[in-house]
């Protein structure tokens, strides 16, 4: 009984032994760690890899080098700035006297071209001289024209003619036929605002324009 109790004590203390050593190298191992860990480099900074293009030096011709520096004719930026932020012309506007004399003027010519060709005089704003593509007809000359869309022809001072589209349905606005393509003309002739047209039908499908300028208001005697 005594052998028993003399083992059973032997163990005891040989365990207690072997968890004294096992703590003792958990204990060092965790020491080691925290060690380790505060010895480590902090990691670089990741850097962009360099252009081999950019770094490279400049090469120069030793022919070029030798001449001197040429003056640089180019505008400077500001002033190039200055020139693309001016502000667009504001477009000239006829004045009611300017108005007022190419009616008149164009009256006088219709009269004298008689009445064996049926005309009528245009009057034109701003819009009809520079911007729209349409032009639109008095409603009692309609009488004269074609029944259905056709193919029409200008014929100006110079015998130059323009092809334009006639439309026999009415304008949403201005309720009477249009005549479409007719920038072309408009632009070809530099028609301004004020200037008045007088169109003379000579033939089935073709008018005779006549432009008389605003401007030339200021040509003449009043």
């Amino acid at each position: 009984m005594a052998e028993t109790n003399s083992y059973e004590e032997q163990r005891r203390r040989q365990m207690e032994e072997n968890k004294r050593k096992l703590d003792e190298l958990r204990l060092h191992k965790l020491s080691a760690a925290v060690r380790q860990a505060a010895a480590k480099p902090t990691p670089a900074k990741l850097l962009l890899p360099r252009n081999p293009r950019l770094d490279a030096p400049t090469r120069r011709s030793g022919r070029i080098a030798s001449l001197p520096e040429q003056p640089d004719y180019r505008p400077a930026k500001a002033q190039r700035n200055e020139r693309a932020e001016l502000p667009s012309p504001v477009p000239a506007y006829a004045t009611d006297e300017e108005r007022a004399h190419a009616v008149t003027k164009a009256q006088e010519l219709k009269d004298r071209l008689g009445s064996d060709h049926p005309a009528f005089i245009k009057p034109l704003s701003h819009g009809y001289a520079t911007k729209t593509h349409h032009m639109s007809i008095p409603t009692h000359f309609i009488q004269y024209l074609p029944v259905h869309d056709e193919i029409m022809v200008l014929v100006d001072e110079m015998n130059n003619q323009f092809d334009v589209l006639y439309s026999c349905k009415p304008d949403a606005s201005h309720r009477r036929p249009m005549v479409s393509r007719w920038r072309g003309f408009a632009a070809e002739h530099k028609l301004a605002d004020g200037d008045c047209l007088v169109f003379q039908l000579i033939e089935r499908r073709k008018f005779k324009v006549y432009v008389v300028r605003a401007s030339s208001y200021n040509t003449n005697d009043h």
